[in-house]
């Protein structure tokens, strides 16, 4: 599988938890929080913070684990404040330099 289809994926899971909760699901937490959108926000700030000290310890593993959690809890702010990836996408592909 690609990248940006493990991306797609994610993406397409986090769809379905909104429009289909779970209980039990992190996922489904995350989403309907009481705290609304700032859920997801308290996340991606815990886990960027916890990236940050994994790069700086030189920690290959933790790097990975680490960013893979920013872009998960990333994703589910983009759905909680209602901008989908491909906005993001879009957005890079303009910074693109010919």
């Amino acid at each position: 599988m690609t990248s940006s289809a493990i991306l797609e994926e994610l993406w397409e899971i986090i769809e379905d938890r909104a429009a289909n909760p779970v209980e039990g699901s992190y996922t489904t937490h995350i989403l309907t929080h009481r705290k609304g959108v700032d859920k997801a926000l308290e996340k991606v700030g815990e886990e960027a913070v916890e990236f940050i000290i994994a790069v700086k310890n030189k920690e290959p593993k933790a790097i990975a684990g680490e960013a893979a959690d920013l872009l998960y809890h990333t994703l589910l702010a983009l759905k909680g404040s209602g901008v989908s990836p491909s906005a993001v996408y879009a957005e890079l592909e303009s910074r693109r330099k010919p």
